[in-house]
């Protein structure tokens, strides 16, 4: 069996990043926490690490392996990957909760799917979709 060794000053310790993510992560043990701050909590960490959220990317860009893999994806695994391009996933208390999220967002660049064009594309399609909820006429889109 092997030792995987990564230098961990020369990683990116996205916790560093999502310490309000996490206090919010922390308080949603003890009381209610609405679902929507905690998704714009984590879309400000991606756009200050990658400068994209998961709302810039379809998923339809990803290949079924591509999908597979991230299905069958667990925090030990997640760990190595991340670290292998050049993330930390681990605060003081251990694993971050959007491990996950930050996977997607890791491969996503990765597979250079981070692009301008894809992040239009992508909001096209997320406008397209809430015109075609009734009674909704325009859609506002803010950064």
């Amino acid at each position: 069996m092997s030792t995987i060794a990564f230098d961990q000053l020369a990683l990116t310790r996205i916790a560093d990043f999502a310490r309000s993510l996490s206090r919010l992560h922390q308080l949603a043990r003890r009381q209610v926490v609405d679902d929507d701050q905690i998704d714009r909590e984590f879309n400000a960490v991606c756009l200050s690490i990658w400068g994209y959220t998961t709302d810039d990317i379809s998923d339809e860009l990803f290949s079924d392996t591509d999908h597979g893999w991230l299905d069958t994806l667990d925090e030990a695994h997640a760990r190595i990957f991340a670290a292998e391009q050049g993330y930390d996933l681990v605060d003081d208390t251990g694993m971050l909760t959007d491990w996950w999220g930050y996977c997607w967002m890791i491969l996503a660049e990765k597979r250079g799917l981070l692009t301008p064009e894809n992040r239009a594309a992508a909001r096209v399609r997320i406008e397209e979709k809430y015109l075609l909820a009734p009674n909704v006429i325009g859609v506002i889109v803010g950064r």
